[in-house]
């Protein structure tokens, strides 16, 4: 397992980052775009579609979606990005009440439509910070990196108080807040890289906490999904690692809360 778990990882990795850092504007657009699809072919089976007929036509509605975006030229409005921020609400509602109130979202529907308002806003949030410049499309992945590292040794080390027993019961507040100090290091390596002034730089860190506490609810709203359905992974997509959506699942929650807020940061 280790060894696949490497071998994956030195093929992705390249194509990952030259696909992120090294195209913009529809170049980059259409690799995330292919991102997004695959994790909307797993996302058909967390609601429940196990045939290959019903998640691809999940997959090429989604499809359609993105392409009308492109098309209409929704890439850089604000509105799809305020309808993540919207969804993520809900979503943690669900997570935080789990097992109870899954009749509000056990509909198949319902969770199609769920992955629609998870990974539509991410598509747009990640072309936005890729607009903004690399730096903070660089930023929000790192963020994401650092506070899951944070959290896995802070938990190990100090985890007692569960944080969602009945959804993750690996995940604990202690590990939350050592995310946090892990964000905040970054934080502050960062405000010197870019030269942020004390405002600056205590806004980028109130958001940055935020963001990273949203990011560990998508983290959990995967798991609660998965549990629901009986899965280990999203899919065997990535021998060692699972499937696309148990790599992004994170990011699908911190991308665009984070773009959403970005500009208000100055």
């Amino acid at each position: 397992m280790l060894k696949q778990r490497i071998l994956t990882a030195l093929v992705l990795a390249p194509l990952a980052l030259g696909g992120l850092f090294g195209l913009s504007g529809g170049g980059f657009a259409t690799f995330t775009a292919l991102v997004v699809l695959l994790g909307a072919w797993e996302w058909a089976r967390l609601a429940g579609f196990d045939d290959v007929k019903s998640r691809l036509l999940y997959t090429a509605g989604l499809g359609l979606l993105l392409s009308i975006a492109w098309w209409a030229d929704w890439m850089l409005d604000r509105w799809p990005l305020w309808i993540g921020a919207i969804g993520w609400s809900i979503n943690a509602w669900w997570v935080s009440r789990y097992p109870k109130k899954t009749e509000q979202w056990q509909p198949p529907a319902l969770r199609l439509g769920m992955g629609a308002w998870v990974l539509l806003p991410c598509w747009v949030g990640l072309y936005q910070l890729r607009q903004d410049g690399s730096e903070w499309l660089l930023f929000v992945l790192l963020l994401v990196w650092v506070a899951d590292i944070g959290a896995y040794f802070s938990g190990r080390r100090f985890g007692r108080r569960k944080l969602a027993p009945h959804v993750s019961p690996g995940k604990s507040w202690e590990g939350v807040y050592g995310g946090w100090v892990a964000v905040a290091i970054l934080v502050f390596i960062y405000a010197a890289w870019l030269s942020l002034d004390s405002r600056q730089t205590l806004a980028l860190l109130a958001v940055a906490l935020v963001v990273a506490f949203i990011s560990v609810i998508g983290d959990l709203l995967e798991s609660m999904l998965k549990r629901f359905r009986g899965l280990k992974d999203s899919s065997r997509l990535l021998p060692g690692h699972g499937g696309i959506l148990d790599r992004i699942d994170s990011l699908t929650a911190a991308v665009p809360l984070f773009a959403l807020i970005l500009p208000w940061l100055g």
